[in-house]
């Protein structure tokens, strides 16, 4: 598939934001850029919830959104197309300080407990 026939995603603003609370649509396994995990093993499973920590860019096209799925304690880069948010985004795009409370972290999980 050529780049010519995709569409241009950053001409467009991203479909999630930082904080953002998401649900893996697919099972993802490690194509060697994870380290301390076998080739081939899986590190997200579809119906994994994470959140959105941040948001890059691949070949200048295609946003890449950096998710912590926090129960498997990783971070992993994924595509829009494989993710689906877990919750409406409504007040978050009409309240921006409604973002902070979306943003969960390893420490304050362990906090928690």
């Amino acid at each position: 598939m050529s780049t010519d026939d995709r569409e241009i995603e950053v001409y467009r603003d991203p479909a999630f934001m930082p904080g953002d609370k998401v649900i893996s649509k697919k099972n993802v396994k490690n194509d060697g850029t994870m380290a301390g995990k076998e080739i081939g093993e899986t590190v997200v499973k579809k119906g994994d919830v994470g959140y959105v920590r941040d948001i890059g860019v691949f070949l200048q096209q295609f946003y890449i959104y950096a998710v912590d799925f926090v129960d498997r304690a990783s971070i992993v880069g994924m595509r829009e197309r494989e993710l689906t948010p877990a919750e409406t985004q409504a007040r978050r795009r009409d309240d921006p300080a409604a973002l902070q409370s979306h943003i969960v972290t390893r420490s304050s999980m362990e906090a928690a407990e």
